[in-house]
């Protein structure tokens, strides 16, 4: 028997109740208290618990000790809302805070019902009817009398219902309508930020919540605020309905006398109402702190702080006006004093902070505006080198500033003129010119450098003026006896007294600043193909328009590279002759990339097509194109004593030969010079690039064209012959 009833009890607890079907076949288990607690213990359940809670406070009575715990939930919840509407930083930090006041409102309300279903019903027992939270409440406000109760909670409703209520109220309202008003500018400003590139998508999209949720924050406050003006008038309604329900339920019903009835009833329900009014004042408070701190960042102690203890003379000044009323006839010595010490203390310590502050921001100030020591300069810039550079003497420093007409125009503004001029002959744009002294120069001493390499150099004398006697003679004045620096002729520093009877001798007359601006242009056309840099041919050709442009696609880098066209302009350059035409050197480029890659060659192609240009660029005043022609004896000289082939060919001249050569080139040249003319040297065309390698080293200066580079429509003067 007691195994069967053991295996009978086993199978009554593996049975689900109530349905027959055991567990373990697939029934639903009976859950335990831990799975209910669980499932309260979580939010949303736990809420929704709370409301039905709540709303059954509407309906079912409440026994006095749980009304008791009730009301200090109510009062504990309306101070723990307060506290964290202080302590936030931003509104938006409690934007649960509409719904939280409706909950807290509900529940006074629900409370008030609660009470009051226990005032009316048990009133007549005494004062401890609805519990001790309402009878101590109602014994010390009331002090034995009921009037006392009565007007304390009529100022407690008031200040409630007209004060706090109503302008938090009005706060949100305003806020409501102005941070709606103003969204679809914020919203605008995003998105500028997010398209200016100043923010990306996510903080965009942060902003973008932000804003929506701070509208429905004030949006929800301003419905929010209808409750607590609500709470208040239903508080003080149930108040009035409770003492006349109560005195005639006490004294028509329950045979109490109209003093007993007035006592009892009155009590409890003043008691009641300050339970309810205390807390509704605590969370109006909080509403009222929390929509007028829109524009406040920070705790509301910091803000408030901050913002009272900014000015130290309004303290200063409250200090002066308490002790003033502290000296009237009759007012209290101690509180006046004191509170105008402790103001008085906060003024001082204030200023004192903010004069700190003050200095410590000068000081930081003062450091980050000092003068630093200059970095070192990164050992890179010891690699730059300077394309021009002229280094001056100690003496000629004042020609760097000057402006008189002793000193000429400003050195500056004639390098300025210069580079216009330099663009303008040969179509390339002349590098900076970086002007240093140099102390270890002579005081009148000068040095043009190219790429850090002296070019040229001479004596200027300030205040002096260089002449010179057109003839090549010596010139007949008073003064420092020189050599000119840029051709070599024989000149004569003289003061600035002598200049008038200088240029009445006709003599050439020249300013130092002159001096040193030609002597500069002739080193610079001298070296301007080693100037002319792989940076400046890509900036020449992109700077091409139009069809221009087109060729430019066409034959670079398919034809020929950039390298390349900057050796065919260097080698034009190198004989002076102007690159302006970039777009004739292209096309001359173009042919000539058919048949040859020298770039040699191909610039002898070139200049062929600039004939007109180079014949222009040499023609006498008088219209024509003076000429010393190569006699066929030297042209067979030449061609004969060229060996190679192709890009390898080679001049191979006896020495002695070139000897002769090149005192009968001088001759015929000091020939022409004498007849006033200045004659280019004609070649054919297969021997120029050989008579101009040698020409150059003794007539830096004189053209040798081809025949080829002849324009037909040019008029021609021979000259002579070599």
């Amino acid at each position: 028997m007691a195994d069967t009833s053991a295996n009978e009890g086993r199978k009554v607890a593996e049975t689900a109740p109530g349905s027959g079907v055991p567990a373990a076949s697939g029934g639903l288990p009976m859950p335990s208290l831990q799975d209910i607690w669980d499932n309260m213990r979580r939010g949303d359940v736990g809420l929704a618990t709370g409301i039905l809670v709540i709303l059954t406070l509407l309906i079912l009575p409440m026994p006095a000790v749980m009304l008791d715990m009730f009301l200090a939930l109510s009062i504990v919840f309306s101070v723990l809302v307060l506290m964290t509407a202080l302590f936030i930083q931003k509104p938006l930090e409690f934007s649960s805070f509409p719904t939280v006041l409706l909950i807290a409102t509900m529940l006074r309300l629900g409370l008030n019902i609660s009470s009051t279903r226990l005032i009316l019903a048990n009133g007549h027992e005494g004062t401890a009817a609805a519990g001790n939270v309402i009878q101590t409440f109602g014994n010390l406000v009331m002090g034995g009398n009921f009037v006392i109760g009565i007007i304390v909670f009529a100022i407690l409703v008031i200040v409630n219902f007209i004060v706090i209520t109503k302008g938090s109220g009005r706060i949100a309202e305003v806020a409501a309508r102005f941070t709606l008003d103003a969204m679809p500018g914020k919203q605008m400003a995003i998105d500028a930020d997010l398209s200016a590139g100043l923010i990306d998508e996510t903080e965009a999209r942060t902003r973008r919540k932000n804003l929506e949720d701070e509208s429905s924050f004030f949006g929800a406050m301003d419905g929010a605020s209808k409750f607590v003006r609500g709470d208040a008038i239903a508080g003080l309604l149930i108040t009035f309905i409770n003492i006349l329900g109560g005195i005639f339920i006490g004294v028509a019903q329950m045979e109490l006398t109209f003093s007993e009835a007035a006592n009892n009833y009155t009590l409890l329900t003043i008691g009641d109402g300050l339970v309810s009014q205390i807390p509704a004042l605590i969370v109006s408070t909080a509403a009222g702190l929390l929509v007028s701190k829109a524009g406040v960042q920070g705790a509301a102690d910091k803000a408030l702080a901050s913002q009272f203890t900014g000015y130290p003379k309004a303290l200063g000044m409250s200090a002066v006006v308490m002790v003033i009323l502290a000296m009237l006839p009759g007012m209290p010595l101690v509180p006046f004093l004191g509170l105008a010490g402790l103001a008085g203390y906060l003024a001082y310590s204030v200023s004192a902070k903010k004069k700190q502050v003050a200095a410590v921001q000068a000081q930081k100030k003062a450091i980050e505006t000092a003068p630093k020591p200059p970095p070192e300069p990164p050992i890179t810039d010891a690699l730059k080198m300077d394309e021009l550079r002229i280094e001056l003497g100690y003496a000629l420093l004042p020609l760097i500033n000057s402006k008189d007409h002793t000193g000429g125009d400003v050195l500056t503004e004639q390098i300025k003129a210069l580079r216009r001029q330099i663009a303008s002959d040969l179509g390339v744009i002349m590098p900076p010119v970086r002007i240093l002294d140099n102390i270890q120069l002579g005081a009148n001493d000068y040095v043009i450098k190219v790429k850090e390499v002296e070019g040229g150099r001479g004596t200027l004398f300030p205040n002096h003026f260089m002449v010179m006697d057109p003839t090549g003679g010596q010139v007949n004045l008073p003064g420092t006896q020189t050599t000119e620096p840029t051709f070599g002729l024989p000149a004569t520093w003289v003061e600035a007294v002598y200049r008038e009877d200088a240029s009445l001798r006709g003599y050439t007359v020249v300013d130092p600043g002159t001096v040193l601006a030609t002597h500069l242009t002739e080193t610079i056309k001298a070296n301007v193909s080693e100037l002319l840099t792989y940076g400046d041919v890509q900036k020449l050709l992109k700077e091409m328009k139009g069809e221009q442009a087109k060729l430019v696609d066409d034959l670079i880098p398919s034809q020929i590279t950039v390298s390349g066209v900057q050796r065919v302009l260097q080698a034009l350059l190198n004989e002076r002759i102007s690159v302006r035409d970039l777009g004739t050197i292209l096309e001359g480029v173009s042919e000539a990339v058919g048949m040859t890659r020298n770039t040699d060659t191909i610039a002898e192609h070139v200049r062929s097509r600039l004939g007109r240009q180079i014949c222009a660029a040499n023609l006498a005043p008088g219209g024509y194109l003076p000429l010393v022609s190569l006699s066929p004896k030297w042209e067979q000289a030449f061609l004969e004593a060229i060996v190679g082939e192709g890009e390898d060919r080679q001049l191979a001249m006896q020495p002695s030969k070139l000897q002769e050569f090149v005192v009968k080139v001088r001759d015929a040249f000091e020939e022409a010079a004498q007849l006033g003319e200045v004659p280019v040297l004609l070649t054919s065309a297969q021997t120029r690039p050989f008579v101009r390698s040698i020409v150059e080293r003794f007539r830096a200066h004189t053209t040798v064209m081809s025949q080829s580079e002849v324009h037909p429509r040019v008029k021609l003067k021979t000259i002579g012959s070599v």
